[in-house]
């Protein structure tokens, strides 16, 4: 190839809905490589469980599923050096305020409420004073130039339910939106302390886009449509699609990963350099150490081929692209990488017997 499309191209994998122990973890990072999939976005803690080893708040891993299902400090720090020595960066990423109940049970303060958890809460400087010793413990191993903060799902109704938050919000005269722009842009300036460029989900520019740092990335799931948007504001963007790039939407064929194109509705080459690239998402509510790979590949190899290949000139036979898929999803077995055969959606059983250059 003659032409580099995308600074970065991106597989999130997330260990909060379930545990990845760290052999997964390289597995899947070795697997990228084979696709020169250059960014590896740890959505690390959510919800369901806080895995990680903060030592600024060494509760916060109270919230993980046992204590087996933990990353150290020092294991998170191995995952980044072993990505590193294969030309492959880790994106951290915290969501915050919301999908954050995790949190508290190492630290119950950080609720609204004993019975109304999430989003942290807006109110309490000692919420802020958490984010800022995560991200100050973040970026003594992750060194990648972005952080993730989250910023998607925010449901704020805790907040106006709370008495004592209620009395914040009227005495500092803010509305739960205005709560909500507060929130996220305070995080915003913490993360920027540390020296941290942003990354946040789309909600934050569809509510308060003019207001967001002028560095932020937009990272794009809900429709293709906001692309257009944050490139014409001059705001960068990630796109991920959920209709086409999520790897858990497992009746999603790769054809569609294949077809989807960033650059579609975006013809001006101005705009087309704010498009980062962009990222095949593996959520992971049903997906575990048992099915991740067969989950991710072979589709994401298709997604990868889309956003290496110049514009100009991706293939225009689909049979060809078939063919190709499928000698590497066989290469990908051979070396061990459990990928699903291409006839039908993620994840599934070979159809008959038969070879894998056929399935």
């Amino acid at each position: 190839m003659d032409e580099i499309r995308y600074e970065t191209l991106f597989v999130a994998t997330d260990t909060s809905r379930h545990y990845l122990p760290l052999p997964v973890m390289k597995n899947v990072i070795d697997s990228m490589t084979y696709t020169k999939l250059n960014v590896l976005h740890w959505h690390i803690v959510d919800t369901q469980s806080f895995p990680l080893e903060i030592p600024s708040y060494p509760k916060l891993w109270n919230g993980a599923y046992s204590p087996t299902q933990r990353y150290t400090f020092e294991d998170a720090a191995e995952i980044v050096n072993y990505a590193g020595r294969r030309g492959i960066h880790v994106l951290a990423e915290i969501d915050v305020p919301g999908h954050a109940l995790s949190w508290g049970k190492g630290y119950p303060s950080l609720w609204p409420s004993k019975n109304c958890q999430e989003p942290l809460d807006v109110s309490s400087d000692f919420t802020f004073k958490v984010i800022d010793g995560i991200l100050s413990d973040f970026s003594k191993i992750f060194k990648f130039k972005f952080i993730h903060l989250g910023g998607d799902e925010v449901n704020t109704t805790c907040w106006s339910t709370t008495p004592r938050i209620s009395k914040w919000l009227k005495k500092h005269r803010k509305t739960e939106a205005e709560a909500y722009e507060y929130f996220v842009l305070r995080a915003q300036k913490i993360a920027s302390s540390h020296g941290y460029e942003i990354i946040n989900w789309e909600e934050t520019f569809n509510n308060f886009g003019n207001k967001l740092n002028p560095k932020t990335v937009v990272h794009n799931w809900l429709g293709t449509g906001v692309v257009g948007r944050v490139t014409a504001a001059g705001l960068r963007c990630i796109m991920s699609n959920q209709d086409k790039w999520y790897l858990d939407h497992i009746d999603t064929p790769w054809q569609m990963f294949y077809a989807n194109e960033p650059f579609e509705m975006i013809k001006d080459e101005k705009r087309q350099s704010l498009v980062l690239g962009g990222e095949v998402c593996m959520w992971g509510e049903h997906i575990d150490a048992s099915d991740i790979q067969q989950t991710i590949w072979p589709r994401a190899a298709a997604a990868a081929e889309r956003l290496w290949t110049p514009y100009t000139k991706l293939a225009e036979n689909p049979d060809k692209v078939t063919t190709r898929l499928a000698h590497f999803r066989c290469l990908l077995n051979e070396r061990g990488v459990a990928a699903a055969p291409l006839v039908g959606g993620g994840r599934v059983a070979p159809f008959e017997p038969g070879s894998c250059l056929a399935q």
